[in-house]
């Protein structure tokens, strides 16, 4: 059976430098890191330079996925969420097409590495806490005290909500890291029976029948788990935006 670990091992290109000491590479995380931007900027830039009255199909997605986001900014954060649009468009289309460019049979997914994914958790984190103070001024610190709790309480209620939202940057990343990561391994796994299986002769090409189905089935729901995890990580950083504009309980 084929190593369902290997697919995730970061492979150096190129050596670029040293720094300190250290030595500075390109690796393969870099280089789907760069086709994921380049994808995008393909789809949002090349498909939209006509500007077309009567969008064709490129035209038309570029569109839906704009409209996409900004009513998710906007019903969870309201319009004054807008000034964050790009952040959040970026953050989306970014997770959205790494994960969609990891499924490429041969290919690296980048979101399948926990240090991708919380720098991406510190950014939407510190931005959070960084405008909520500069808007709001100390008057920020109002999320971690609710409204209508009992002053005998409010010690221990005041501790739970400052845990809470320091712990936000872990369980961003970890849920994207943790799908993503759980997700290919398992498709790894039932794809390499199918091989394994059909090598044993005739018995064993009837065998690879059930693997092979599976495969085919944990394929189509990557693939939607690859969009729904673009989606909650998006959704969720809209929530956190919209407690640094209103941080009041």
């Amino acid at each position: 059976m084929a190593d369902p670990i290997s697919q995730f091992q970061i492979k150096k290109i190129a050596t670029l430098g040293t720094v300190g000491g250290q030595e500075i590479a390109f690796t393969n995380s870099a280089l789907f890191m760069l086709i994921a931007v380049a994808a995008v900027s393909l789809l949002m830039i090349g498909a939209t330079s006509r500007r077309a009255v009567i969008p064709g199909r490129m035209q038309s997605v570029a569109e839906l996925t704009y409209e996409f986001v900004a009513d998710m900014l906007r019903s969870s954060a309201g319009r004054e969420g807008m000034k964050f649009f790009p952040l959040v468009f970026t953050l989306f289309t970014f997770v959205l097409f790494a994960n969609m460019v990891g499924m490429i049979p041969g290919s690296f997914t980048v979101t399948s590495h926990i240090i991708v994914t919380a720098l991406l958790a510190i950014i939407v984190f510190l931005t959070v806490l960084i405008y909520g103070f500069y808007k709001n001024g100390v008057k920020f610190l109002k999320l971690f005290v609710p409204s209508g709790i009992p002053i005998y309480i409010m010690p221990l209620i005041v501790m739970i909500e400052v845990i809470s939202f320091l712990s936000r940057p872990l369980s961003h990343s970890v849920r994207l890291f943790a799908n993503v990561f759980a997700g290919h391994i398992t498709l790894k796994v039932f794809a390499s029976f199918v091989p394994m299986l059909a090598g044993l002769g005739i018995l064993g090409w009837f065998g690879a029948v059930l693997p092979l189905g599976m495969t085919v089935a944990l394929t189509a729901l990557e693939f939607l788990v690859a969009f729904l995890q673009a989606y909650v990580f998006t959704i969720l950083t809209c929530i956190y935006l919209n407690d640094a504009l209103h941080p009041g309980h």
